[in-house]
């Protein structure tokens, strides 16, 4: 869990990565990972535009983060 305002909580509503990310860059990497990783612990599906954006991040500004996730039992 991330401490964010208020706002930021309002702007980022039930939105994926595809269409909203945290306004501050340093905020973005550890974003993507926390998504993937819960993605990947509850063995959610992505749709297109989401998989998009995460490649997006993953081959740019995120390369070097690593996702770690335990399987949900």
């Amino acid at each position: 869990m991330v401490a964010v305002t208020a706002r930021t909580n309002r702007s980022k509503s039930d939105q994926d990565p595809a269409d909203w990310m945290p306004p501050a860059p340093q905020a973005q990497c550890r974003y993507v990972g926390e998504w993937v990783s819960t993605k990947l612990r509850w063995r959610l599906t992505a749709d297109d535009r989401e998989l998009e954006a995460l490649k997006v991040y993953a081959e740019g500004p995120c390369e070097d983060t690593i996702v770690r996730y335990a399987p949900a039992a």
